[in-house]
């Protein structure tokens, strides 16, 4: 049942806005959904807003609020103010549009007329124009409902098929749900109705609780499918080292010389001759590089060793050492994605150089399998085959990602939200 409300009164502070007049302090609440009611193109249209702000324009006089000793409801009813004629609140509303079935939301410009009347929206009216689908549905994803409506009355339904195929962001201050809400989601892309294939960094190693869901009733569909939950842990975490390019490498060294820089580009540079022969290299194979890019030869045509190859064999020996390195074993798009499963990696025992080094191998390679894929450039039996969508969460983006900090995850994460979505690479 609609149920009006208020007045309009006339514009707000900017276009975006109209004032209205109300005594209904009860439903009248910062954030609820109103409408107004108006002809376009001789069709009567229903302009959907929000409520930004709400200011008492008419009450008892401070004085009477001053001395515990007087009833402020006798000396109201003495000036007036009765319920049948109540206070008097000013309402800022700020314009969403109509619902348009094919085109979402349109705004159309056009403010209300003083004294028309505004309407609370109905929960079924929020339910229609709220969900792109309904709960339950297939490509359905529930994350909860409006919080002024009672219960579950207006829940809110995302659809999974661009959700998946967008970017996304999850903003809100420390300690307010960020984790928990970016969980819910990913439930939902592993229940039964979407079964989505999903690959999680989770630099806390905050996401083990996901395991639940294995075997859990909400989880299981009607022909026997169930998630599942791949947790790998900082041990399992494996990048095969001639995925790395040359900036990769000079992330995980420490602070070299424009010389020791220069060797090590053009080592690199010897080493990615092979690599359209699938050539998988290990530091060995560049520490000899290195040697030999750093080779020189005198006037006489003799050949003496620079001094840079012995540094930066010292360096690399270093990086040898690291157990997330190898020159074989590998974490392959085919192994961290599959349709109804959910992987984790927990990148907590790792450090940070090296979590954005792993992160942007990972995201690199799933982003030219997913282009490569689709372009029809590899064949099933590639580990980069990948013949469906998949959605990458960054737990705690800032880290691989710092504000005004370089890091490696920084130019693959703009190329991916650039251009991601023609390749069915979402990212949140």
């Amino acid at each position: 049942m609609t149920k009006v409300i208020g007045t309009v009164k006339g514009p707000g502070e900017n276009g975006n806005q109209y004032v209205f007049i109300t005594t209904n302090n009860r439903q009248v609440k910062i954030g609820e959904f109103v409408y107004y009611s108006v002809l376009i193109l001789q069709q009567e249209r229903q302009i959907m807003g929000k409520i930004s702000a709400l200011r008492l324009i008419d009450d008892l006089p401070d004085r009477i609020f001053a001395d515990p000793q007087i009833s402020p409801e006798a000396i109201a009813s003495l000036v007036g103010f009765t319920h049948e004629n109540p206070e008097l609140y000013e309402v800022t509303v700020d314009v969403i549009g109509y619902f348009h079935e094919a085109l979402g939301f349109v705004n159309p410009r056009q403010t209300p007329d003083p004294g028309a009347k505004v309407t609370l929206a109905s929960d079924e009216n929020l339910r229609q124009v709220l969900n792109r689908k309904s709960l339950g549905a297939i490509g359905s994803a529930h994350i909860g409902s409006v919080l002024l409506r009672e219960g579950d009355a207006v829940p809110v339904v995302l659809d999974v098929k661009e959700l998946v195929s967008t970017h996304l962001a999850i903003l809100a201050g420390t300690g307010s749900g960020k984790s928990y809400t970016a969980g819910v989601l990913m439930e939902e892309l592993m229940s039964p109705r979407n079964r989505a294939a999903v690959l999680i960094f989770d630099p806390h190693g905050e996401y083990g609780t996901l395991e639940e869901m294995r075997g859990h009733p909400g989880f299981v569909g009607f022909d026997g499918y169930a998630p599942r939950v791949k947790v790998m842990m900082p041990d399992d975490v494996r990048i095969r080292m001639s995925s790395l390019d040359y900036y990769d490498i000079l992330t995980l060294l420490p602070t070299m010389s424009d010389r020791q820089q220069s060797i090590l580009h053009k080592a690199y540079g010897i080493l990615n001759l092979h690599k359209k022969s699938e050539y998988r290299w290990d530091i060995q194979d560049l520490i000899a590089a290195v040697h030999e890019a750093d080779r020189q030869f005198d006037e006489e045509g003799n050949e003496k060793m620079g001094s840079s190859a012995p540094a930066l064999e010292w360096k690399l020996e270093k990086l040898e050492r690291s157990s997330h390195f190898h020159a074989y074993e590998h974490l392959a798009p085919k192994d961290l994605f599959r349709p109804g499963q959910i992987t984790v990696l927990q990148m907590n025992e790792i450090s940070q150089e090296e979590q954005q080094v792993i992160c942007a191998a990972i995201l690199r390679q799933g982003y030219q399998a997913r282009m490569n894929t689709q372009k029809e450039k590899i064949t099933p039996e590639s580990e980069n085959y990948l013949p469906f969508p998949v959605f990458i969460l960054l737990e705690e983006a800032h880290r691989f990602a710092p504000a005004h900090d370089p890091s490696r995850c920084k130019a693959v994460l703009r190329t991916i939200l650039s251009e991601g979505r023609k390749f069915g690479l979402g990212l949140v």
